[in-house]
Order: structure tokens, then sequence, then C-alpha cells
């Protein structure tokens, strides 16, 4: 792979894959090594999974932190041990007629600073193993409820046992447990019968490679489908250096960059418009390098970040 394979290749995950399918799709679709995923979704799942190539996988991180919005379809009055209706049924309850405004009421309860426990068919690590692991021996463990923050939860359709729901949130919220917990607010239970991840950051399933495309496209095909490596921090604000400064970021050292707030996250670019890396604005209003990338430049004696 050349300095200049890298960047951001946005997929969209059919169900009954895995995250880390797509992963090695990708992976041997290029013929690179270093890939990854921001964010796992649900093999059941389906929709966008920005893919992280070469260089762009330093940015993984800051991908993953960014809200997301999912559509899911709700299925009232049953339980499963997976929160989705693939798993093993635990209880079903009869539901009734579904009250719209109930629905709504309950949903709210869910918005804002939540505390979510891991649900144990979950990639969380325990003792040194997944949970999922854990889960099809049978074992269940004790697991610390987690603050995430739920920005919106919409009511799109209320049907006979069912509702689909919009879900805007943030990093390392749990879309089936929030299911399971509507479900139970309302005294009849719930799993997940459907779910989309509709975005990721500002990526969505606009920006989205079908499935098809990635394991059975031309390679060059699919590289002139990856997005550059600032995509996946296109939101942020930007500061362009000189050569001088350039310089002076690509060897670790803080350049003054006097307008903007300190503490803030920038993307950093040369005079080219080449992304040097991240940075972030100290107290003495310089921006100091927090991740640099090497992309387009090899044989860079930079030390790796």
């Amino acid at each position: 792979m050349t300095a200049s394979r890298a960047g951001v290749l946005v997929a969209a995950k059919p169900a009954g894959v895995t995250s880390f399918d797509v992963v090695a799709a990708v992976r041997r679709a290029l013929r690179v090594r270093r890939v990854g995923h921001a964010g796992t979704l649900d093999p059941d799942g389906t929709g966008v999974l920005p893919i992280l190539i070469g260089e762009a996988t330093k940015l993984m991180p800051y991908l993953a932190d960014q809200d997301k919005a999912y559509r899911v379809v709700v299925r009232f009055g049953v339980t499963t041990d997976t929160l989705d209706v693939s798993g093993r049924v635990l209880e079903t309850r009869a539901v009734g007629t579904l009250d719209r405004a109930a629905v709504e009421e309950a949903a709210a309860r869910f918005i804002g600073r939540i505390k979510q426990a891991p649900p144990m068919y979950s990639a969380v690590h325990h003792g040194g193993r997944r949970l999922y692991e854990l889960a099809r021996e049978g074992v269940e463990v004790e697991r610390e409820p987690r603050e995430v923050v739920v920005h919106a939860i919409r009511v799109e359709d209320v049907g006979e046992a069912r509702a689909t729901l919009t879900i805007v949130c943030g990093k390392g919220t749990y879309v089936r447990v929030l299911a399971a917990d509507l479900g139970q607010a309302l005294g009849v239970g719930a799993a997940v019968e459907r779910l989309a991840r509709t975005r990721v950051g500002s990526f969505t399933l606009d920006d989205a490679v079908a499935w098809e495309d990635i394991t059975g496209g031309a390679p060059d095909s699919l590289w002139e489908r990856v997005l550059p490596p600032e995509a996946a921090i296109a939101d942020w604000p930007a500061v362009e250096l000189d050569a001088a400064g350039a310089r002076a970021f690509l060897h670790g050292q803080g350049v003054p960059v006097p307008s903007m707030a300190a503490g803030r996250f920038v993307r950093v670019h040369d005079r080219a418009g080449r992304l040097l890396g991240v940075g972030q604005r100290a107290e003495d209003a310089r921006v100091k390098p927090v991740r640099i990338l090497h992309v387009d430049r090899p044989g860079t004696g930079v030390l790796p970040a």
C-alpha cells in the first residue's frame, strides 16, 4: 500500500454478517492490511458502517465518538435473551391496543443522560473475554451501568404490537437495551425486530457502498469510493499551517494559532490541503499535535503518534 492509500469507505452492512466480516471483506477487496471500523453493528443490524483504511485508522476514536442515528422496529410483548427477536424467548405477554401517546410518553423518559448496563450479548470485555462468549455458555455476570446520551427518540409509527422509532444517540448507546427498557416501562416487554443505522457523524446511507460492490467489485472501482481521511472529522474546525508550522507540527511541536478556543480539537492541514493530523489548542494559544498522520509523506522521519 502506498502512503496515499488511506481514507474512509462508508459501507452499507447487510443483515447476517458481522462488522468484522465487513472489515475482512474490505481488506481483501482493497488488498490492504490496516483496516478497522468505527462502531460495531449487531449481526442482525444493517446500515452505515464507516471503514477506516491505512493511516485513517488513527482517526477511529474520533469518528466513533460522533453521534449516530437509527431506525428501529420494536416488537412489544416479547422478551428475549439477546434483546432482539432472533434470541431465545424468555417471556411473552399480551399487548392489547398500543396507544401512540403512551409510547411517546414512555420513550421521553429515556431522552437525555441515562444509565445503561451493557447487554450480555455484546462485545464488551469482562475478565479477558467478550460478554457474548460468556452468554453463549449460559454465564451471566454483573455489568456496571454506563452513562450514555440519547438526544432524541421520535415515534414514527405505531401498529399492532409494534412501533417504529428514530433514535439519535451518542457513543456507547445500545438500542437493544433502549427497546427492552421501553417495553418494560410499558409493562409488556419488548425486543428489536429490525435495526438500521442511518447515520454516523456526517455519513449517511446515501454515502454508503453496497455489500455486493465490496465483495464483487473491482479494486480500482472500490478505491474510487474511498473518501479522504479528513472526511472522518469533516465537521471539525480546520487549521492551515504554513511550511514552517507544518514542519514543527509534524515534529511534535506546538504551533501558534491565537484565534482558536482552548481545548478544542481541530484538523490540521498544510497549505496544499493535506491532512497532517489532529491538533488541540493549549492555553498558550498553540495547536499541539494529538495524532499525526503520515499520508502522502512517504519516508517521513516523524515519530509515530
